[in-house]
């Protein structure tokens, strides 16, 4: 697959190369889910200890270049804001369960305890909502809510809004909403071409504000505990200049890999742009995962080209 997107260092170039940098990340992790670090260096042994190429397999015996929950409820979240952007009714978080219940209906090939309870509770009784919840930490409201980041880029109070209802659908917990919003808010600055002097301001104001995403040292864990999720992409994205490496860094943490390998692609695609993005991996994406991911990133951002 070639990327089509605008110009280098053009917003529907970075727009493309985050959505897609989200799907190969997750592709690329999805292999090495729930195995550790050191599990990964024995079982790659031969290719140097190094988790590096889109295999498929994994706990969920994935073929070659499909993706997980990480990227379908993306995608999934992504058709509910272009359908309320048609009907003038942007975030409506009604159209947002009714996709994800469409998605979960649809017997995707993983769902979070989490994401299921809130799908669930919204088919019993119509809840939009969950109540706050210390047992609502992980990192599934953090994971698909790139499509917010690219629908609001002229609006930091309905990103704010829509980021927040679309994650308290399923998960109500203050790391959770810190790390949706924080991660959400490096995105739109590596959309909008900050450079990396900037990112590392920015990545270290979300630190200071948040102390328990502090990466510095890095603790080495990489599980679906929001806190863990984020100190892992942190740490990979600004240790890594590269889109490849950062993912590869990532991914090979083990644990949750499919999710923090996805966000690193999500803010290191940003960062480099979809006409960077590696054709060897590029051409392992399910096909019909590709072409989802581009026609959303380019609708998701037209208004603003």
């Amino acid at each position: 697959m070639k990327p089509e997107a605008g110009a280098p260092g053009s917003l529907p170039d970075r727009a493309l190369g985050a959505y897609l940098g989200l799907a190969l990340g997750d592709a690329l992790g999805a292999t090495v889910e729930f195995m550790t670090a050191r599990e990964i260096a024995l079982r790659f042994a031969d290719q140097g200890g190094v988790h590096r190429h889109i295999v498929g397999g994994g706990w969920l015996n994935l073929p070659p270049g499909q993706v997980t929950d990480d990227t379908t409820m993306s995608l999934a979240l992504g058709r509910a804001l272009l359908e309320g952007r048609r009907l003038g009714r942007m975030g409506d978080v009604r159209l947002v369960a009714e996709a994800f219940v469409a998605w979960w209906k649809g017997r995707p090939v993983d769902c979070g305890n989490t994401c299921r309870r809130g799908i669930q509770r919204f088919i019993r009784n119509g809840a939009l909502s969950t109540p706050p919840n210390e047992g609502d930490g992980g990192n599934g409201a953090l994971m698909r809510n790139l499509p917010v980041a690219l629908a609001t880029l002229d609006d930091d109070a309905a990103f704010r809004r829509i980021s927040l209802a679309q994650a308290h659908f399923t998960h109500n917990h203050p790391h959770s909403d810190a790390a949706t919003l924080g991660l959400g808010r490096l995105l739109r600055a590596q959309l909008a071409g900050a450079d990396a002097q900037d990112m590392a301001r920015r990545v270290a104001q979300l630190v200071k504000a948040h102390p328990a995403f502090r990466f510095d040292p890095y603790p080495g864990r990489a599980s679906a505990y929001v806190v863990d999720t984020v100190q892992t992409v942190l740490w990979a994205f600004t240790r890594h200049a590269g889109f490849e490496a950062a993912v590869v860094a990532a991914a090979n943490r083990g644990e949750d890999a499919d999710t923090t390998a996805a966000l690193v692609g999500m803010l290191a695609g940003a960062r480099c742009g979809a006409a960077a993005l590696p054709r060897h991996w590029l051409r392992r994406l399910a096909p019909e995962v590709a072409r989802e991911v581009t026609q959303q990133a380019r609708a998701l951002v037209a208004p603003f080209v």
